[in-house]
């Protein structure tokens, strides 16, 4: 079983768009996928189509009151994609979670028993405990990051945090950069793609995700973009990026 961390500190960096849109990529090309939102605002939850504020159990009750994972996963509209679903009771997880021992490795506890091929984490846009249970449960990070300045100027952040998890809870997934939001148009996504390949040579996607209205209007309607627009250049980004994946 392959775990993803999708992480990124920054929000509106096509995190979570990366999440449910690769998780159900996948899953049509014959995978067995589990999304797993780990993010509060459970936007990954209501990005395919799970109403938050409707839940029984969530995430929260697997990492705080040690309910199996099992028993909170739902299947989705999508043939072979299940989710792990979140909402805002998982906002209050870091403070209850505070004094349990080995706290940082909940998470990759929790996933032992389950059988997939992959399991896509979409992890908070903060620093916190959740998103390092999300690096310590990895054996693959993708880093999406938008081609604009700010975006590439508050990886180090990230990237300290990475470093800190390989060297004091000895994880250190392999490492891949995902250019989101693209446009042609600029030539600042140029520079800034530019830039990023030649930092972490090696280590970024060569599919790149165009700025899209399509991609942004889906999850309004609680669909992945293969559901909502198809034939839209945002759904055969990613479409790309699951290939890039399958074939390591």
């Amino acid at each position: 079983m392959k775990v993803i961390s999708i992480a990124n500190q920054k929000g509106g960096c096509g995190k979570t768009t990366t999440a449910v849109n690769l998780a159900t990529y996948l899953a049509l090309k014959g995978k067995r996928v589990l999304l797993l939102d780990l993010d509060p605002q459970g936007a990954a939850t209501e990005g395919v189509g799970v109403d938050k504020w409707k839940l029984e159990k969530s995430i929260y009750d697997v990492m705080v009151d040690e309910t199996p994972i099992q028993e909170v996963v739902k299947p989705t509209a999508i043939p072979g994609l299940d989710i792990v679903p979140s909402n805002l009771d998982l906002s209050g997880a870091e403070m209850e979670l505070a004094s349990t021992m080995a706290r940082e490795f909940i998470l990759k506890e929790k996933l032992e028993p389950l059988d997939y091929d992959y399991v896509l984490i979409d992890s908070p846009p903060s620093l916190g405990l959740l998103t390092i249970n999300s690096l310590t449960a990895c054996d693959t990070l993708i880093i999406p990051l938008q081609c604009e300045y700010y975006a590439l100027a508050g990886m180090s952040m990230l990237l300290k945090v990475v470093e800190r998890v390989a060297v004091k809870l000895g994880n250190k997934p392999q490492r891949w950069v995902l250019l989101t939001m693209y446009d042609a148009r600029t030539s600042l996504s140029k520079q800034i793609a530019d830039q990023v390949k030649d930092y972490f040579k090696g280590e970024v996607f060569r599919t790149v995700v165009p700025r899209n209205v399509k991609l942004a209007e889906a999850p309004s309607f609680g669909k992945p973009i293969q559901l909502y627009d198809p034939s839209s250049s945002g759904a055969i980004a990613y479409e790309q990026l699951a290939e890039e994946v399958l074939n390591g």
